[in-house]
């Protein structure tokens, strides 16, 4: 007999249209939380938890949290609870796309205030390993630089470092070193996690496994991360960063798959690739592949030119230390490019610091400030697709539906269904090893420079409708739904463990009401034994 709880957004029916929550006032917050943090009535700080990277949602939470640390973060999850009706969102640096991290009415914790700086790094563990001990709060960026002043790296990281531990911990967290560690959740052995009673649980593989793995990649859904341990191996020093360009995708496949499964991709540390519009538009085009300054690019190297409307670029990093001959980087390098099938002479390469290449979209982010795009609306749509679809994806959206581009970068490499640990509560394609991360990083500029969000949106609709009638093998990254059947659709298989594990880690439905899977005002909700 399993016990579990059903708080569901209504079946198929939008979130717009979810039965209004209660009109909270300030009289809804204890007053005698005791926080060693403080709470934030204030205007300002509504609108800063009101909005996030997406900018296409906004709704105004009751109150923000600046917690001093996991004890504070724990008071407001049993004050919430004690209320009968608040709920509480856990806030990182607001890199959701719809809203996910927010709060309507709601009380919104910002996990970058609670001991941001508190690290610990182990330089030698129990089992001989390097580890840091970091905060949930604590950003990527700054985890990197502390771990090299003790010369450690993580094996793991995301494209961009200005994103929190415990959020990406909540999602899955993938980048180019993906292929060989897995995502960041399958790169974390310890986390403290403050569940939906507010309690303060340690978890770990071998301690409260079950709130462990459904924690990683469970959207927030079980607990809020206040914590995290995870592996370091020692630092290079630099990157040979590479960029090869193929005409065609059957090429393009070939080889990023061949260094993704094979014993050749043990020379490379880093596989990622990009579709790029073939003309000389600046965000979409050619000018988007070279690495460095005065970097040339021929487009007539490109056998058949104009019968290609996008063209593929495979991105690739080798790290090695400054005591290493350049001769034997070359050797290296030279050996496996040479093994690759892109178009003869369309290969750029530059040497970068380790910090420099991770930290590169930082200087993307600067100018984009600059710019004033990176404030502006980001409908973005991430998904995972099965090899087994990814060709005939390429076929009837990157060449037909986006060959236009995107207004920005649009990621396409694969990874390794081994490298993922299936205990998590992160879902993906049901076949085969290799499946493909699809990311349509898409910026809205100003109109009529670019398209208008509304344009954008749907356009991502008619991509997800042409995977849907063409049956593809796909899931979303960072998923957004609007009803049960959709969220239900989405887990598959692994529904019933995710409504078991709400109802044992969260069953009041307090936790991440953003995400829209549980409502904790939904009117049908109730408790009910399972007999099967």
């Amino acid at each position: 007999m399993i016990a579990y709880a059903e708080r569901f957004v209504p079946e198929n029916e939008p979130h717009e249209a979810e039965p209004p929550q209660q009109d909270h006032g300030i009289d809804s917050v204890p007053l005698n939380l005791q926080l060693q943090g403080t709470v934030d009535f204030g205007a300002s700080s509504a609108a800063m938890a009101a909005r996030d990277f997406g900018g296409m949602r906004s709704v105004t939470p009751l109150a923000v949290i600046r917690p001093a640390g996991s004890d504070d973060v724990a008071r407001v999850v049993k004050a919430a609870l004690c209320s009968g009706d608040l709920t509480v969102a856990a806030r990182g640096n607001g890199h959701s796309i719809n809203g996910q991290a927010m709060s309507d009415r709601g009380l919104v914790v910002d996990m970058r205030t609670a001991e941001p700086d508190r690290f610990q790094i182990l330089t030698k563990g129990p089992d001989g390993i390097g580890y840091a001990v970091v905060p949930g709060g604590a950003l990527w960026e700054d985890v990197l630089r502390v771990c090299l002043t003790f010369g450690y790296a993580l094996r793991s990281y995301t494209d961009y470092l200005g994103l929190t531990v415990g959020g990406t911990l909540s999602n899955a967290g993938v980048s180019g070193q993906a292929f060989r560690y897995g995502p960041q959740t399958s790169n974390v052995t310890e986390l403290e996690v403050v569940i939906g009673n507010g309690d303060i649980v340690p978890c770990s593989e071998r301690e409260n496994p079950e709130l462990f793995f459904a924690a990683l990649g469970g959207l927030g859904q079980f607990g809020i991360i206040t914590r995290a341990k995870i592996p370091l191996q020692p630092a290079p020093d630099l990157v040979r960063w590479v960029r090869v360009v193929y005409e065609d995708f059957g090429s393009y496949r070939r080889d990023a798959e061949w260094l993704v499964t094979g014993r050749e991709g043990e020379s490379v540390d880093y596989v990622e690739g990009f579709i790029f519009v073939n003309s000389n538009d600046p965000v979409n085009g050619w000018p988007t592949v070279a690495i460095k300054p005065g970097q040339l690019l021929d487009s007539s190297q490109v056998p058949d030119y104009a019968s290609h409307p996008v063209l593929y670029c495979l991105e690739l990093g080798f790290n090695y230390r400054r005591t290493d001959k350049t001769s034997t980087v070359d050797k290296v390098v030279g050996g496996l490019l040479g093994q690759l099938r892109y178009v003869d002479g369309l290969e750029f390469q530059a040497d970068v610091t380790y910090a420099d290449f991770l930290l590169r979209v930082k200087v993307v982010e600067k100018h984009a400030r600059a710019n004033g795009i990176w404030d502006a609306p980001h409908p973005w749509l991430n998904m995972f697709v099965s090899a087994d679809d990814i060709s005939e994806f390429d076929r009837l959206i990157f060449r037909d539906v986006l060959k236009g581009g995107v207004g920005g970068p649009v990621l396409v490499y694969p990874l390794l269904r081994s490298k993922w640990d299936r205990r998590t509560s992160v879902v993906l394609p049901e076949s085969g090893e290799v499946f493909y991360l699809v990311a349509l990083l898409r910026f809205a500029l100003p109109f009529p420079q670019g398209q208008s969000v509304t344009q954008m949106v749907e356009e991502n609709k008619k991509v997800l409708r042409i995977c849907d009638e063409n049956r593809f093998d796909y899931k979303l990254y960072l998923p957004h739904y609007k009803s049960r059947d959709e969220w239900k659709a989405h887990f598959g298989g692994q529904w019933m463990r995710f409504v078991e594990r709400k109802v044992r880690f969260d069953p009041m439905a307090v936790l991440a009401p953003g995400q829209r899977i549980f409502s904790r005002s939904f009117a049908g909700s109730r408790c009910y034994i399972d007999e099967k």
